[in-house]
């Protein structure tokens, strides 16, 4: 309930408490207002205004008191004025001015209505009710949908703010009701005025009852033209007036030359005739209004893009984005085959399935460039770009649209950035569709599956509109952290496309070939005045950002960039050189270290690597043999039950071999094992830490500590196989990032390094086991003297397929 607020003055207009308006303001006047406050808080005063002819209102020429609202939406209106929905909150008086440039902010105090209680109240609300229903009876122009409204509020408030809305007022009445304090009084005025009104209209019934019995029996023509006679003379004496002649005919004329289907045709028609019918006091007015608004707002067969060009296409890419080029490979094919569809006539209606756009999914962790490579596909498409964001949203609504019996209803999110975008064929992305939720509102991965299925949505029917919007020339693209999260029936319509991460040396290039170049406009720098090094690069990637994407690498140079800013602020010698030796003058101390050293330093460690939706990542296993009564084992660490499981597999195969390993059995018998994983905050589950478990408990009763260059991934069975893991590229990659030189990976997972960049497999080496002796061999040099041919037995006995996770 903040102390100021912007002033929206309103003419011929009062907006009450707990009711939604349309209300229309003029375009160049109050335009920055609607965008401020649309950006903010989202509050204002909409205050009427009490006179101010062929003026502009100036603070003396509006009533003092108002309803500070909630703005919810605004759209461009005919004669460049804007339309706003506008929600009331609670009652203020404006008690000073704080400024009336570009737009008029007053000091207000927030008056909540008296509201009284007893048999008195209920009274007035009861007889208030009773009023409006026989006056909704007489007065055809009023749905009867309204009257069922008035019937289920129960709320007094509420009801006495939805009669004084809805009953035809002139402005002064309205704004005495909003004015009275007491909620009582305002029920009496009401009731008074009602009673009023029905008097009127009960003398207009008879009056045109005896017109007719004047007329001896005239015909239809005849009483329906001293009807109308009549409905004008009381309309006028109400102050309401009909819709504008030119407006309606400048309404149809724009829908007529819409290219929409035959069926949207009909219903927008109907609409268009039913706002000619309802008097623009009537609150029906405003919503069929907002409809068609939406409707000649819609881009109806808008398309956008020229001819495709396939080079130019591939150049736009390469220049936006460095290596990807998978995902490049995926969008020019996609160009190639559209363009030929196209030039040789295949296809050009679309409706068969192969000219369908495809749904591309790219897959993740932050910052690898998902969403900018939407960006870079509509560029190369020469299509317009929309984008919604999915996190977070739980309700259907949000996707389908909201059904217009609703109060504030408006079209899906879907609609509404195609109708932003300005054309019927834009690049749309979903960003986060991992991340969608489920309420009792629904559930909105359900809604999407009709907006991303080919074969359904040419003829996608949004709930506000009401009539089918073609969806099939969207080009759909989805970005998600993990497809893990991702309904299966939602994920069986997208085409999957992974992007893993990037090197160090990826890095370096991204960052002089994009991200310095972009730093430095922004921060109001000359190129010529700052001067990186590849080694003051190098330095940042490797201390201060361990990270799958560049996001924090953009971040740190940015922080660099402030500080060299500011000394050329203050007049330093330019240019300033960033350097590998004075990178932590800019960013202090380094956050990341080689750990791996400290860890790996004596018996009962190990590294395992680890996927997570933001990309690969190293980890440590620890483990500790304390005498006991019994065999037990403890885990910590935040572990869930399939890493338990692994935990518990692993001591099972070592107590079992411990003979045939060279282990001394009482090392590993009645013992206490202690298996716990640092990050104890941290979830952490899979069976791809089941080696690293085995490594650990084998090294500890060993008593001989693991190679410090060395980490392995990998499922162990409790017969010592081996199975396959997935994520091997993000973990090859964390494990190049944190200094490794040797990977332990199961040997089925071996064909995964083909998407492994070059050179990261040559700075790395690989040992592929497929039995938990062959790590125990690798990692601590143990085994048994001919295990060899013991391990072909047991693979002969093994043999067959195994599931990979």
């Amino acid at each position: 309930m903040p102390d100021a607020l912007p002033v929206l003055p309103l003419r011929e207009t009062v907006v009450f408490p707990l009711t939604i308006a349309p209300v229309s303001v003029e375009k160049a006047r109050y335009r920055k207002l609607v965008d401020d406050v649309l950006g903010g808080n989202r509050l204002v005063a909409v205050v009427a205004i009490r006179s101010a002819e062929g003026r502009p209102p100036r603070p003396e020429d509006l009533y003092a008191f108002g309803t500070a609202a909630l703005v919810h939406d605004s759209l461009r209106g005919p004669d460049e004025m804007l339309r706003v929905a506008v929600q009331g909150v609670e009652r203020v008086r404006i008690v000073g001015w704080v400024r009336t440039e570009p737009y008029l902010v007053a000091r207000v105090q927030w008056l909540p209505d008296r509201v009284e209680h007893g048999s008195e109240l209920e009274a007035l609300v009861r007889s208030a009710r009773q009023s409006f229903l026989r006056f909704v009876s007489l007065v055809t122009e009023l749905s009867s949908e309204l009257a069922r409204t008035v019937e289920r509020v129960n709320d007094p408030r509420q009801l006495g703010y939805l009669l004084a809305s809805t009953t035809p007022m002139t402005t002064e009445a309205r704004q005495q009701l909003l004015e009275e304090s007491s909620l009582a009084m305002k029920l009496r005025r009401m009731i008074q005025h009602l009673q009023h009104d029905i008097a009127v209209r009960e003398l207009m019934q008879r009056i045109a009852h005896d017109a007719s019995g004047e007329g001896g029996g005239g015909g239809k023509p005849d009483r329906e033209s001293l009807l109308r006679k009549e409905m004008e003379s009381i309309r006028r004496e109400l102050g309401d007036t009909e819709p504008e002649p030119n407006e309606a005919r400048d309404l149809r004329g724009r829908i007529a030359e819409l290219p929409m289907p035959e069926e949207a045709r009909k219903e927008v028609e109907r609409e268009a005739e039913r706002l000619e019918r309802t008097p623009a006091a009537s609150p029906e007015h405003g919503m069929i209004r907002t409809y068609l608004d939406w409707i000649l707002k819609l881009p109806w067969g808008k398309k956008t893009g020229g001819p495709i060009d396939v080079v130019h296409a591939r150049q736009v890419l390469d220049a936006d984005h460095y290596d990807l080029t998978a995902i490049k490979d995926r969008i020019v094919e996609y160009l190639a085959v559209r363009r030929l569809r196209f030039d040789r006539g295949v296809g050009n209606t679309g409706e068969e399935a192969g000219a369908r756009e495809p749904i591309l999914c790219f897959v993740g962790p932050p910052g690898v460039g998902k969403t900018s490579l939407g960006h870079s596909i509509a560029r190369a498409l020469g299509r317009k770009f929309a984008r919604i964001a999915l996190g977070g949203i739980h309700d259907e609504a949000e996707i389908r649209g909201h059904r217009r019996t609703y109060i504030g209803a408006m079209p899906g999110r879907i609609l509404q950035a195609l109708s932003r975008a300005g054309a019927a064929d834009p690049v749309f992305m979903l960003d986060e569709v991992d991340k969608l939720g489920v309420g009792f509102h629904g559930d909105p991965s359900a809604a999407l599956l009709e907006v991303l299925d080919p074969a359904q949505n040419h003829a996608f029917v949004d709930s506000y509109l009401g009539v089918p919007f073609d969806l099939s020339r969207v080009l759909f693209v989805c970005t998600a952290n993990t497809v893990d999260t991702i309904p299966a029936a939602l994920l069986d319509r997208m085409e999957v496309v992974s992007l893993a991460g990037y090197t160090d040396a990826e890095k370096l290039f991204i960052a002089r070939r994009h991200l310095l170049p972009r730093a430095v406009a922004a921060h109001g720098l000359r190129p010529e005045e700052v001067a990186f090094d590849d080694d003051a690069i190098r330095r940042i990637v490797r201390g201060y950002t361990r990270e799958a994407g560049v996001r924090n690498l953009g971040r740190e140079i940015a922080s660099v960039l402030r500080k060299v800013a500011r000394a050329v602020s203050e007049e330093a010698p330019t240019p300033i050189f960033v350097s590998g030796d004075n990178v932590r003058e800019f960013l202090g101390t380094p956050r990341f270290y080689d750990e791996i050293v400290e860890r790996i330093d004596r018996p009962g460690v190990a590294t395992g690597l680890a996927w997570m939706p933001t990309g690969g990542d190293i980890l440590f296993v620890e483990a500790t043999l304390m005498p006991g009564d019994d065999d037990q084992l403890v885990l910590t660490g935040m572990l869930g039950n399939v890493m338990r499981e692994s935990a518990q597999a692993a001591l099972s195969y070592l107590r079992s071999n411990a003979a045939r390993l060279g282990l001394d059995p009482r090392a590993v018998q009645r013992k206490t094992v202690h298996v716990h994983v640092p990050a104890g905050a941290v979830p952490k589950d899979g069976p791809s830490a089941g080696v690293t478990i085995l490594v650990a408990m084998a090294s500890q009763a060993l008593g001989r500590p693991v190679r410090g260059d060395l980490a392995m991934t990998g499922e162990i069975t409790l017969r010592g196989r081996v199975l396959p893991v997935g994520g091997i590229k993000e973990k090859v990659l964390a494990a190049h990032r944190a200094g490794l030189r040797e990977i332990i990976l199961p040997r089925r997972s071996e064909p995964q390094l083909e998407d492994v960049p070059d050179e990261v497999r040559k700075a790395l080496r690989f040992v592929f086991v497929e039995s938990a002796d062959e790590v125990l061999e690798a990692a601590l040099g143990m085994g048994p003297d001919g295990a060899r041919e013991e391990r072909a037995t047991e693979s002969r006995l093994d043999a067959g397929p195994a599931s990979v996770h």
